[in-house]
């Protein structure tokens, strides 16, 4: 077994995470590159440990690539950073760069792909660590851990479980490379099942209370991000042309026969709104920037119009 010499490019607390986590392995850390920023868990924990920290921002000029391999780095590993890495950097590292990302490849490539999966109503999610190269998250596979996604998960307990599965991949890595760097994993993607997903919102963010209760329901929680913001923001609707946003949503299993968008019963318990199949259960809304329960805005009889 030898001694590896190791570069972490990291952010948030995955990337902290991912740091404590090498850091116990016994290898060298080069460096970390990440944010500069008070509030910067991966800087603090890297200052913890004694580690050189190099901007982050430095990843996306081609010199890193030099300084690299003048420090002999022999794997790379990108956790929760965004920077858009060339070519010449990844390969410079001399076993190789991979990223963790937070989806199952190559199903769910690019951004935000948790609420992508939970809007959607999938039932199993997975964390892939992967060989990177110049198109983003399609190099080969080295390992992915599958996982089911619950009924209660939001995209934020659904990133814990990516980091819970995900770090021990990295530490499964460094224990492989660290005996016979060849036999780490490279199996390359089926990118005819890939999909990739920019920054864009399903349905413009409007809420449409024609689709069925189970669709309405996963998107609110896919927008759920508390208590962090959303890239997503929240649902919105319309109701007396007020603009409404909405925050929690359960099923109720209890079929409807009114229109779409009436308020039925109205108490502390939960708003009823008719869908296309059964009653929702609305528990909070945002109305101009106030966090406002259902019951005190909304009336039984009312009509909710979609987002407009």
């Amino acid at each position: 077994m030898s001694e590896l010499r190791i570069l972490v490019l990291a952010e948030e607390g995955a990337g902290g995470q991912a740091l404590n986590a090498i850091a116990r392995c016994g290898h060298k850390v080069v460096a970390v590159m990440t944010s500069a920023g008070e509030s910067n868990s991966v800087a603090a924990a890297a200052h913890r440990y004694g580690y050189d920290i190099w901007p982050a921002s430095d990843i996306t000029d081609l010199k890193v690539a030099d300084r690299i391999r003048s420090e002999r780095v022999d794997l790379l590993f990108n956790v929760h950073s965004r920077h858009i890495i060339k070519e010449p950097i990844l390969q410079a590292a001399r076993i190789g760069s991979f990223n963790m990302h937070p989806g199952p490849l190559p199903e769910y490539a690019g951004l935000n792909c948790v609420s992508w999966a939970i809007y959607r109503g999938v039932k199993s999610y997975g964390v892939t660590l992967h060989w990177m190269t110049r198109i983003i998250d399609a190099g080969a596979v080295a390992y992915r851990h599958d996982f089911p996604i619950e009924d209660n998960d939001t995209p934020v307990s659904l990133t814990h479980k990516c980091v819970k599965f995900g770090v021990p991949l990295i530490l499964k890595l460094i224990d492989v490379a660290s005996q016979d760097p060849s036999t780490i994993p490279s199996m390359p993607q089926d990118l005819t099942r890939r999909e990739y997903f920019d920054s864009r919102i399903p349905e413009g963010g409007r809420l449409s209370w024609n689709r069925r209760a189970g669709e309405i329901v996963d998107f609110v929680r896919a927008c759920d991000y508390a208590p962090f913001y959303s890239p997503w923001g929240l649902p919105k609707a319309s109701c007396e042309n007020r603009e409404i946003f909405i925050v929690k949503a359960d099923r109720t299993h209890q079929k409807c026969d009114v229109h779409p968008g009436v308020v039925g019963r109205c108490d502390p318990d939960g708003t009823l709104i008719a869908t296309a199949d059964e009653w929702v259960s609305i528990r909070q809304l945002k109305i101009d920037g106030q966090s406002v329960k259902p019951y005190t805005a909304l009336k039984s009889g009312l009509v909710l119009q979609d987002g407009v």
